[in-house]
């Protein structure tokens, strides 16, 4: 009898705290931060309608090289912003990676529209150029390319099939702080752009996003929407259908701070990856973060694969770190293996499926230590030569 291929990862291994824990991911509060929210709360202005806000969208949008900013309450919010201000509705298909974080997806069907999947590259884990063609209808309403783990989507091949089709083409830029594609940061590569700024990002504000655009009509509709759709003419009066995603003053005023000091914080995560890649490089079966020639991956999280030559499972790698107090997290589950998708999303996404089957990802804090990643490096080097020693 032939066997179904186990491509869902196993439940999380137990993280034993009796040892000292390395978390996969922390922040860096070591600026402005705890300034700007004191003078924050001592004006009294703690809501979206505070000065932090404006800044930080005006500064925001500037940095990634975009015209106008709408902060909002999540990545998620930012990216249903996006399609509601460009009229992405009920019937519409929106072509979107099979590999990426369900946010994508549900954003999309936020608006009544449907996620049309295509497979990814196998060492970027960015959305393939050459199978989306393939999938367009007459329903194809937008494209959504997303910068996965830090490393920037091929985006000028995607810019031609969108303007060959009158596609509205979207960045799911959450993960990619500071990265840049050709020179150009990201942010600055699609008619909008969208960031988030949850707990683990590069920037972060503890639950937060934000819309970039060089668009004024999307700029306008998607501030317009994120507030309740208030009238202009009158308080507490609606013509349409809004949303409640405004960011708060507070959650502003610790993203500029963040802001402030995100080169350095990119070259951090950068420096981190180059110690890992020195010392994993020679261990056999486990595959590193790409670097195409015309990205630069700012390394959001530092993600690596166990190839069959590495001896034993993904999954027992990663048990084998938690017994020694190191987290880490699994690849994201492709859109159509998930259930509430999978009857929606169907098709063979062999490269998205294989990522999950055999991908995660290591701790990659702002705080980790030089012999941090050593101890983590060498764990992985004993839990290979453990294997190959009992053979």
């Amino acid at each position: 009898m032939k066997h179904k291929r186990i491509i869902l990862p196993a439940p999380e291994p137990y993280l034993n705290r009796r040892k000292k824990i390395i978390p996969v991911s922390a922040p860096l509060f070591d600026g402005n931060e705890l300034a700007y929210l004191t003078r924050c709360i001592k004006s009294g202005w703690i809501s979206s309608l505070g000065s932090y806000v404006e800044e930080f969208e005006e500064r925001f949008s500037a940095y990634c090289g975009a015209g106008w900013g709408v902060a909002c309450s999540s990545g998620t919010a930012a990216l249903h912003l996006v399609l509601a201000a460009a009229g992405v509705g009920r019937g519409d298909e929106v072509i979107m990676p099979a590999f990426t974080m369900i946010s994508t997806a549900n954003a999309v069907a936020y608006q009544g529209a449907k996620p049309v999947l295509v497979d990814v590259e196998p060492d970027t884990f960015t959305i393939r150029p050459d199978k989306i063609e393939g999938k367009i209808t007459k329903r194809t309403r937008a494209i959504i390319a997303v910068h996965i783990y830090g490393h920037p989507a091929d985006i000028d091949p995607i810019k031609r099939i969108a303007r060959k089709y009158k596609l509205l083409l979207i960045e799911d830029a959450a993960e990619a702080h500071g990265a840049r594609y050709k020179g150009k940061p990201a942010g600055s590569l699609a008619a909008a752009a969208c960031f988030s700024f949850y707990g683990n990002k590069i920037i972060t504000t503890g639950e937060g996003g934000m819309v970039v655009t060089g668009n004024k009509k999307i700029y306008r509709r998607a501030a317009y929407l994120r507030d309740l759709a208030f009238s202009s003419a009158r308080h507490f009066w609606h013509k349409e259908l809004g949303f409640n995603y405004r960011m708060s003053n507070l959650q502003a005023a610790v993203g500029l701070a963040q802001l402030e000091r995100v080169d350095k914080l990119v070259a951090i995560k950068r420096d981190n990856a180059r110690r890992y890649t020195a010392l994993l490089k020679d261990i056999a079966g486990i595959g590193l973060p790409p670097e195409r020639p015309w990205a630069k991956n700012v390394y959001w999280m530092y993600a690596v694969t166990v190839e069959k030559e590495f001896g034993i499972s993904k999954d027992r790698l990663r048990a084998r770190l938690a017994q020694n107090g190191i987290d880490t997290r699994n690849f994201f589950i492709p859109i159509n293996l998930q259930p509430i998708y999978a009857g929606i999303c169907r098709g063979n996404f062999p490269v998205a499926e294989e990522l999950c089957r055999k991908g995660f990802y290591l701790p990659s804090g702002f705080n980790l230590k030089k012999d941090d990643i050593a101890f983590i490096v060498n764990t992985i080097r004993e839990a290979r030569l453990c294997w190959w020693t009992r053979r």
